[in-house]
């Protein structure tokens, strides 16, 4: 079957609920219930790696699905026992067509595969998170957890190729973040929105533009870079190093100039980020919030009450920018998804509003600031549904204020109002 083919079936059905989703002729090939065989010694990376490689003399029966997901060009596959396989398809969950998975079915897919760390790092935390090289190209992001005493997966498809922000549909103006040279850069969004996506880009664009040194901490690493004008360092935590904090701890003796740290999820990883952000390292992170005001809200809801205000005098000096990305469904020919995003830059404006813990009414100087760069998310909506990127129905659906979005879609301008007293 043609990968067109493929590719026009699932896109017939656009609903979850609606009928399954025809599965490939190489999945039917899958004898869900045979017993596990060994994997080869080439099957698994080495097991200080927590990246592991695919290159077995007989292949994994787990590839077979996970090249479906190359093939129709979806996003995520989800496996849960006693269940059908799920594949996300322009943001949309949908069944494979097919029985479904056992217990030991899903099992026997994905320990196949497993080595020796990660299986035991199921057993004692009941959930792990490794990459997965599928062939020289695609890669995959995957958690193994469990649920109701069984397991479930959850499995990313990672671009093969580490896009541009023209590639990935994005505003010019975010191409400013990569002309710092100090301070914090934080990509917000819920999981799937595109964030890690968005920072590659940036590094990327670093790495081919600038001669510094490159350092990335991740859990696991997504993209993988080659030296281009930059040295780059990439440390996967368990593999590389023993935790999180550790790695954090030897950050600065490395003499980076850009640091990823990813994601800020406790008050131990916002710190080292600030800090390094503070001795003039550009520093990139990421929050799950909506909004650039609901970004500095939750990082400082990782400090404890009595260090915030300390904590807000230091943002307001080393903040660069906030980017808030959503990924929304596109309707233009061979475009799955596109962005929408919000940018705020850390004008004086801003600056002055995080000091006087104003940070609610920092969207309207985003959209009083466009002349700056700054776009607000409406903003940025009105233009998708202006240039026949996405329906006006998913931007209202993806709008903070609907009504406000609806009166800039029919030409009336919403003032900025008052922004400093």
């Amino acid at each position: 079957m043609a990968e067109d083919d493929m590719y026009q079936r699932i896109n017939e059905r656009t609903h979850v609920g609606d009928e399954p989703v025809e599965i490939a002729p190489a999945l039917e090939e899958i004898e869900p219930g045979e017993p596990l065989a060994p994997a080869p010694p080439k099957s698994v990376a080495p097991e200080r790696s927590r990246t592991v490689s695919a290159t077995a003399k007989r292949e994994p029966r787990i590839h077979k699905y996970l090249k479906y997901v190359v093939d129709i060009k979806a996003s995520d596959i989800h496996f849960k026992s006693n269940a059908r396989v799920h594949v996300r398809v322009k943001g949309d969950l949908k069944p494979i067509k097919g029985d479904p998975l056992s217990p030991q079915e899903v099992e026997n897919l994905w320990f196949e595969v497993m080595n020796e760390h990660q299986r035991k790092q199921l057993a004692d935390k009941g959930a792990s998170d490794f990459a997965y090289q599928l062939g020289d190209s695609d890669r995959f992001r995957v958690n193994i957890f469990r649920q109701r005493g069984a397991l479930s997966i959850a499995a990313r498809r990672v671009n093969k190729n580490i896009l541009n922000f023209d590639q990935l549909y994005l505003p010019k103006s975010i191409y400013k973040v990569t002309e710092f040279h100090q301070g914090l850069v934080l990509l917000a969004g819920i999981t799937g929105s595109g964030k890690s996506t968005t920072i590659a880009a940036a590094l990327d664009y670093i790495n081919a533009h600038r001669a510094c040194h490159i350092v990335t901490v991740e859990d696991p690493i997504e993209y993988l870079f080659s030296d281009r004008k930059a040295l780059v360092n990439q440390r996967e935590v368990h593999v590389d190093v023993q935790s999180f904090a550790d790695a954090l701890k030897y950050l600065m003796r490395e003499d980076p100039d850009v640091v990823l740290i990813g994601e800020m999820r406790d008050e131990e990883t916002f710190t080292a980020a600030l800090n390094a952000a503070e001795t003039g390292h550009l520093v990139f992170g990421t929050v799950h919030a909506s909004s650039s005001s609901q970004t500095i809200n939750r990082i400082l809801d990782l400090i404890p009450e009595g260090s915030r205000d300390l904590v807000r005098q230091t943002l307001v000096f080393n903040l660069q920018a906030i980017i808030c990305q959503k990924l929304l469904p596109c309707i233009k020919p061979g475009i799955s998804r596109v962005p929408a995003v919000e940018i705020m830059f850390a004008s004086p404006t801003v600056r002055k509003l995080i000091d006087e813990k104003r940070d609610d009414e920092i969207s309207k100087v985003i959209r009083a600031s466009q002349s700056e760069g700054m776009l607000d998310m409406n903003e940025c909506l009105k233009g998708l549904v202006e240039r026949e990127y996405i329906e006006t129905a998913v931007a209202y659906a993806a709008s903070p204020n609907p009504q406000e979005l609806k009166m800039r879609l029919k030409g009336i301008s919403a003032g900025a109002g008052s922004i400093l007293g």
